[in-house]
């Protein structure tokens, strides 16, 4: 079973490879109307700050929406999860000051402060996963705005870059030194 999910994650690999390569030989008029406009980078960014995801579906990367949904889903079920952890350990807490020893945690943690380290515990995770919350949905708004301005990037095969080392076994005197030769055609 796990050689067939290898192999077809393989083949779908090379398919995939397969179909950009043809997709960047054909260039439809929708992607390059894309790399002519040069509102594509602020629209692609506005897009993604009202729905996540719908700047990069917007300029045809599609693959990263996924990407974002499931660092929005994983932040927001961590602030979930250890909000209502925390709420047990202080729920928990006051009904020890209040006389009551019939809470959940009584077994294992018989001392009534140390109900307050696990309460002081889950709050700071609930606080990063805030931040993490807040940081991808950021990061779905600035990856949108540079995929879009890669877009308009100038990818022609007349640019290349070809390193050159010259040995002159005549010159004893050792240099270290960089030369730029443009050569244009």
């Amino acid at each position: 079973m796990r050689k067939l999910f290898i192999l077809f994650f393989v083949l779908l690999t090379f398919q995939t490879m397969e179909s950009q390569r043809i997709e960047r030989d054909s260039i439809n008029p929708r992607k390059e109307k894309l790399m002519n406009d040069p509102l594509t980078p602020s629209k692609a960014a506005f897009y993604s700050a009202v729905i996540p995801g719908l700047g990069q579906a917007y300029t045809r990367r599609s693959w990263m929406v996924p990407i974002i949904y499931g660092g929005l889903a994983a932040s927001a079920y961590y602030y979930d999860f250890n909000k209502k952890e925390a709420d047990k350990y202080r729920t928990a807490y006051k009904r020890r000051i209040s006389g009551y020893f019939d809470d959940e945690y009584m077994e294992i943690i018989p001392e009534t402060e140390k109900l307050l380290e696990g309460m002081k515990f889950h709050r700071r995770y609930k606080d990063v996963s805030f931040i993490f919350l807040v940081g991808t949905y950021v990061l779905n708004i600035i990856d949108a705005n540079v995929g879009a301005h890669l877009l308009q990037f100038n990818v022609s095969e007349d640019l290349s870059f070809e390193p050159y080392i010259n040995n002159s076994y005549l010159n004893v005197n050792e240099s270290i030194g960089l030369s730029l030769k443009i050569n244009i055609d």
